[in-house]
């Protein structure tokens, strides 16, 4: 599975997926740290990849856009990238069968 980390998130989170079996780029990689969601959206949508995010946004542009990328919208709140990977580490494999079922919005509290 693909996965493009939104600026909100850190590019550890990144390198931790890629660890875990997936492709994955944090939008430093492109040059889109300061983009605007819908070009991170496009640039999402164009590598077939599913955005990982803090920002509601995404949520609601897919709202608008049903054909857009699929969007992992992290609901955890400010913390250290250990402890972020730390508490995503046992709810990953559940958002992979999400987004597998055909799932476009997979909310990780």
């Amino acid at each position: 599975m693909k996965f493009l980390i939104d600026a909100n998130l850190p590019p550890a989170l990144a390198r931790w997926l890629i660890e875990q079996g997936h492709e994955a780029n944090h939008v430093s990689e492109f040059a889109l740290e300061r983009a605007s969601d819908r070009d991170i959206w496009r640039n999402a949508h164009e590598m077939n990849a599913c955005i990982v995010t803090k920002d509601e946004d995404f949520v609601l542009l897919h709202a608008i856009d049903r054909g857009g990328p699929p969007v992992v919208w992290i609901r955890i709140g400010n913390t250290t990238r250990d402890a972020l990977i730390h508490r995503l580490s046992p709810l990953w494999p559940g958002v992979v069968a999400a987004l597998e079922r055909g799932e476009t919005i997979v909310e990780v509290a």
